[in-house]
């Protein structure tokens, strides 16, 4: 016995191109000494979860304070503002 569907079936939820069509993935934080990022990774289990940009070590990296840890040396992957 074939089943009949009396309801209108909903269309598709758009894709992402469709709602957002100017979204860029691409990160453009600029970060700047004495700025507060947040630590995507403890460097101890001590530490804070925030710590303070000092300088730029090289062109992914920078010196960071981390309150009851020190300066560790961090990539820009290992933190976020």
């Amino acid at each position: 016995m074939p089943l009949q569907a009396t309801y209108a079936v909903a269309s598709p939820t758009p894709t992402v191109s469709e709602t957002a069509p100017t979204w860029n993935p691409v990160c453009h934080i600029t970060y700047t000494r004495d700025t507060w990022v947040k630590l995507l990774e403890l460097p101890s289990k001590y530490a804070y979860d925030e710590g303070k940009l000092l300088c730029q070590e090289s062109g992914n990296t920078w010196v960071v304070w981390v309150p009851d840890c020190g300066e560790v040396i961090l990539d820009h992957s290992d933190f976020y503002c």
